[in-house]
C-alpha cells in the first residue's frame, strides 16, 4: 500500500471514528473538564493509546492502572466518589491529561426529538431562566447532530457550566428538570443533550437488533429499498431546477422545499444510535429523560413494542442494570373536532402509556394539559420538566411528592351508565378543572359508535359516564383526540391519562413501515 492511500485510509477512519490518529493518551469528548461523575456509582472511564501502553488514572485518593490492548483502546472502572468536589482526574501514559473541576453528583441523559431539544431561550420565560442561569454546580453538555451507520467512537462537544449563554441554547426540558433536581437535593447535577427533532425511535435502536424481530421487516425492507436508490445528487439538482423555475414564474406559490438526504437522517434505522449515542455508551448515568413520539405516530401499534425495546436496547448497551427511564406522553395538538373520532396521537398515547407495564423503573409525565393546537411545539416547558421532576425524586430520591397521574383501572356497566374507576388519584382525590363537570368523556355501544358523554365524579376515584344517545352502552374513551378538550386531575395537579376501555382495532394497527 503507498503513503498516499495509507494517508487516504487513516484520515477516513478518523472521520468515522473507528481509530484516533494519534498515539497519545486520549478520552472521547464525554470527558473533561467541569463534568460531572455519578457519584455513589462505578463510573467507567475509557480512552486509547499505544498498543500496550501502560495507562494510570487517578482522582480522589483512588489510582488505577491498566494497559491498553492491542488494538489502543483502555478502560478502567473507578470505584463509587460520594457527590462533591471539584476533583481533579488524572491520566497518565506517555503524556499526561488532567481534568480539573470535576463535580461528582447526578448525571441524567436529556433525549428525544424536537421537544426535548427545544431551547430555553425559546420557551415561556426563558429570558429569565437564562438571567439567572448562574448555576456552578449544574454542568451541560450536547452532542452534535451525525447520522451514519459507522458506530463512532467520539463528538465534538465539551462540558460546560450553566450559565446565561450556555444555558439559553440548552434543552429547555432538560435544564429545568437539572434545576429541579439540583434544588430539591443540593447535589450537582450533569445533563447530557443528545436529542434531534424529528426523529424516529428505530433511528435509536442498532440494527442487528431490529433484524432480529420479523416485525420490523416491513420498515427495515423499506430502508433497503431507499438506501439502494436515493440519488441526493439528482435530488439536489431538481430541487434547483424547480427553484429557478419558481423564481422566473415571479415567486409565486409556495416556495419549493430543498431535499434532505434520507441516508444521513434522523430517520433512518441505527443513524442516530451510531452517530449520537454510540460515544456517550457506558459513561455513569442516574437515568434518562424522553420526549419523543410526535415521529411515529403514524406507526402507533408498532409503537407498543418499540419503544420499550429501544429501552431496553439503551439499558443492555449501558451496563448499568434497569436504570430510570423517564417520558413525555404527546401534548395535545392539531384541530379540536366536533364529533368522536379515530386519530394516530391517541393511539400513540396509549403506546406510551403500556410501556409503563412492560418494564420497570419507567415513568410517563402526562401533559394532555399543556399543547399548542397550531403548533407542535409547545412553548411551556417548564410544566414538562417539572412532571419528569416529580417522577425522579419520587422514585429515586426517596421524596415525597406526587408523581403519577391517574390512570384508568377498570369499568363497571350500570344499565345505562358505565363507572370508571381509577388509580393513582393522589391523597385526596378527583377534581376536575374550569368546572364541575368531568369533560372529555366518550361513550359507545356494540356498534362502536362514540358519542360525547356526559359524567360527574361519584368518590375520589370513581367517575360515572352516560349518554342519552346510547342505551346500552359498553365502552368509554377519556380524551381520545389528538386535541381533546378534558379536564380531570388529582387535587394534585396532574392531569388524568388518556384511555380507552375497548381495544377495537384503530387506524395504525396494520402500519408498519
Amino acid at each position: 500500500m503507498n503513503r498516499q492511500l495509507i494517508c487516504c485510509v487513516l484520515c477516513l477512519t478518523s472521520i468515522l471514528g473507528i481509530i484516533p490518529l494519534s498515539a497519545k493518551v486520549s478520552t472521547p469528548s464525554i470527558f473533561g473538564d467541569h463534568m460531572v461523575l455519578q457519584r455513589n456509582h462505578d463510573n467507567p472511564v475509557w480512552g486509547w493509546a499505544e498498543a500496550g501502553e501502560k495507562v494510570t488514572i487517578a482522582i480522589g485518593g483512588q489510582a488505577h492502572t491498566t494497559k491498553a490492548d492491542r488494538d489502543g483502546n483502555w478502560k478502567v472502572t473507578l470505584k463509587p466518589i460520594p457527590a462533591g468536589g471539584p476533583h481533579r482526574l488524572t491520566i497518565k501514559g506517555k503524556n499526561t491529561i488532567t481534568y480539573d473541576d470535576v463535580l461528582v453528583g447526578e448525571v441524567w441523559i436529556c433525549s428525544g426529538q424536537s421537544n426535548m431539544a427545544w431551547p430555553v431561550q425559546n420557551s415561556y420565560d426563558g429570558d429569565l431562566v437564562a438571567l439567572t442561569a448562574n448555576q456552578s454546580e449544574i454542568r451541560l453538555i450536547s452532542v452534535p447532530q451525525v447520522g451514519t451507520q459507522e458506530p463512532q467512537k467520539d463528538f465534538d462537544g465539551e462540558w460546560a457550566h450553566a450559565a446565561p449563554d450556555t444555558v439559553k441554547d440548552f434543552s429547555a426540558v432538560g435544564y429545568r428538570f437539572g434545576l429541579q433536581l439540583h434544588q430539591a437535593l443540593g447535589v450537582p447535577v450533569g445533563l447530557i443533550d443528545n436529542a434531534w427533532g424529528g426523529s424516529t425511535a428505530e433511528a435509536w435502536i442498532r440494527r442487528d437488533v431490529l433484524r432480529k424481530d420479523k416485525r420490523y421487516s416491513e420498515l427495515l425492507g423499506r430502508w433497503k429499498e431507499t438506501e439502494a436508490n436515493y440519488d441526493h445528487a439528482k435530488a439536489v439538482a431538481d430541487y434547483e431546477v424547480k427553484i429557478t423555475e419558481w423564481k422566473k414564474g415571479g415567486s409565486q406559490g409556495t416556495r419549493p422545499r430543498a431535499p434532505r438526504n434520507p441516508i444521513v437522517g434522523q430517520h433512518r434505522p441505527a443513524n442516530i444510535y451510531n452517530g449520537v449515542l454510540k460515544p456517550t455508551i457506558g459513561y455513569g448515568i442516574k437515568g434518562a429523560i424522553w420526549y419523543q413520539g410526535e415521529a411515529n405516530a403514524g406507526r402507533a401499534y408498532q409503537y407498543r413494542h418499540l419503544f420499550p425495546l429501544m429501552i431496553q436496547h439503551w439499558r443492555d448497551e449501558w451496563g448499568q442494570g434497569d436504570f430510570p427511564f423517564y417520558y413525555v406522553q404527546l401534548a395535545d395538538f392539531r384541530e379540536r373536532v366536533s364529533e368522536p373520532q379515530e386519530a394516530d396521537w391517541p393511539e400513540l398515547r396509549e403506546a406510551q402509556t403500556m410501556t409503563m407495564d412492560k418494564l420497570r423503573h419507567t415513568g410517563q409525565a402526562v401533559i394532555i394539559d399543556v399543547g399548542e393546537g397550531r403548533d407542535i411545539h409547545p412553548r411551556d416547558k417548564h410544566t414538562v420538566a417539572n412532571r419528569l421532576a416529580r417522577w425522579a425524586l419520587a422514585r429515586d430520591y426517596g421524596i415525597d411528592v406526587a408523581h403519577q397521574s391517574p390512570r384508568y383501572r377498570s369499568m363497571q356497566i350500570n344499565g345505562s351508565k358505565i363507572s370508571i374507576d381509577l388509580d393513582h388519584v393522589g391523597a385526596r382525590g378527583l377534581y376536575t378543572f374550569d368546572t364541575r363537570e368531568p369533560v372529555g368523556f366518550s361513550i359507545a355501544g356494540k356498534d362502536q359508535k362514540f358519542f360525547w358523554a356526559s359524567a360527574r365524579i361519584v368518590d375520589e376515584d370513581t367517575i360515572e359516564v352516560w349518554s342519552e344517545s346510547v342505551e346500552n352502552p359498553v365502552a368509554v374513551r377519556y380524551a381520545w383526540a389528538n386535541n381533546p378538550d378534558c379536564n380531570v386531575y388529582s387535587r394534585e395537579g396532574l392531569p388524568a391519562t388518556p384511555f380507552r376501555t375497548d381495544d377495537w382495532p384503530g387506524v395504525t394497527t396494520n402500519v408498519h413501515r
